[in-house]
């Protein structure tokens, strides 16, 4: 008999964590290898841990709502048959095979510790609440967004933690403590008896995510682990990106009048559509390759300039937003990239996105003027460096050299950019770069094959 321990496993290039959704399994069931033992949500993707091992679940070491890094363990099983341990390294000298052994035994022995250690603080907190409580990185994010006051909270975990759940109903039913709400009443010789004055001024300082009054005819709707992993995300973009943006305006006139002039014999050929996107999606990829800083991400002590040229694209459905990849974007034509936005967008509108599709993204282009947008900020789909927002084509009075006027087809380019590792030089240049491919798109300089 052994024991062994699961870990949260890595969802995605870009993902440090993940939460327990569900559990799947219970302390002492069966399971076999490869079982699903919980539904974890990330901000890129949902999906289950499975086990690595056949065995009995022995012990559940992670909380529903709670979030844990990558490499946590999760919960531990019993493995009966040691045959399916990893085997170890072959030692090269009995010295090697007496620090394995030695190791071995003190590990052994840590472990053992370590459960009566466990054992004893559960007992513990059963019967008294320490004064030093530790928190889940989930209810620690949450206490510091809707300023909580934690030690005002009486949990419904285990010896009475404080759970990721137990805040949230806090924050659904709007009776969130905080310290704000603590404060002294203001005196009477700073603020006049004037109630409805010190009232609102009181509520002006309240959070301003604190639920509001339903009052007839609101509708409520829950909040999904989707459109919960999306606010996550976008929430720690704004949070540590500090944004700055660009726009520029594109003269398209010439790929308007070639892509109608090819539109109707493509779809009848190729049984898809050749959309405008296609043609920005490679004018993009091809300015990165030129300009490969912008094709960087921020890591803290150094910036990481990605080799392959990845473009995320955002498609959205009723009620949440996916951003599958189009790999080595640079290296199709544009009947390659027409034909993955195609299958791609079907893919998240069927529900049928897999992991490998969302991985890997490096430059993030949104294709906002689908919906009849001309100007906006798109949020940085973290960890990546700028996203390109392309806005809709619209006619224009344009004076053309000679000082003579005409109705031009003119579309917005807005990007926005981490200031952290990109500048206003660099992304100056790589618009100019694409609005320079897009402005010569026409039948004689570009072929969508």
């Amino acid at each position: 008999m052994a024991i062994q321990n699961i870990t949260m496993p890595q969802l995605g290039e870009s993902v440090t964590e993940g939460t327990i959704e569900k559990w799947l399994v219970k302390p002492g069931d069966k399971v076999k290898k490869y079982d699903p033992l919980a539904e974890v949500v990330t901000d890129k993707v949902n999906a289950e841990i499975p086990s690595s091992f056949e065995g009995v679940i022995t012990e559940l070491l992670a909380e529903e709502g709670q979030t844990l890094p990558v490499g946590a363990i999760v919960c531990s099983v019993e493995i009966a048959n040691d045959s399916e341990l990893p085997p170890p390294p072959p030692p090269k000298k009995s010295a090697v095979s007496t620090a394995i052994l030695n190791a071995g035994v003190q590990k052994k022995q840590e472990i053992q510790q370590t459960q009566q250690t466990t054992t004893a603080t559960v007992a513990s907190q059963k019967t008294v609440r320490q004064d030093k409580v530790r928190y889940s990185p989930a209810v620690l994010r949450l206490a510091q967004e809707y300023e909580i006051a934690l030690d005002r909270i009486t949990g419904t975990g285990e010896g009475g933690r404080i759970t990721r759940k137990d805040l949230m109903k806090l924050i659904e039913t709007g009776n969130v403590p905080t310290s704000i709400s603590e404060a002294p009443p203001v005196a009477d010789t700073a603020v006049p008896q004037s109630a409805p004055v010190a009232a609102l001024s009181q509520e002006n300082i309240k959070p301003a995510t604190s639920a509001q009054p339903i009052q007839a005819g609101d509708i409520e709707i829950p909040v999904t682990k989707v459109r919960r992993a999306i606010a996550n995300n976008m929430l720690r973009s704004v949070h540590e990106v500090p944004h700055a943006w660009m726009m520029m305006e594109v003269d398209v006139t010439d790929l308007v009048a070639y892509r109608d002039s090819i539109k109707a014999e493509f779809k009848q050929k190729e049984g898809f559509n050749i959309t405008y996107f296609a043609f920005f999606v490679k004018a993009v990829a091809q300015a990165l390759k030129e300009f490969p800083m912008m094709n960087s991400m921020w890591a803290e002590d150094k910036i990481i300039q990605k080799h392959d040229i990845n473009i995320s694209i955002a498609v959205a459905t009723d009620d949440a937003l996916f951003v599958p990849v189009i790999k080595h974007a640079d290296e199709k034509s544009i009947k390659g990239i027409a034909k993955e936005i195609h299958e791609l967008a079907g893919k998240v509108r069927a529900g049928k996105l897999a992991m490998d599709d969302i991985k890997g993204g490096t430059f993030t282009v949104n294709n906002t003027g689908a919906f009849g947008s001309v100007q906006s900020m798109g949020i940085i789909n973290y960890p990546q460096a700028a996203i390109l927002q392309v806005e809709s084509i619209v006619k224009k009075p344009v004076v053309l050299p000679g000082g003579m006027f005409a109705a031009r087809d003119i579309v917005n380019l807005c990007l926005s950019l981490d200031h952290r590792v990109l500048d206003g030089l660099v992304c100056g240049k790589f618009l100019n770069r694409v609005k320079e491919i897009l402005e010569n798109s026409n039948k004689s300089s570009m072929s969508v094959y």
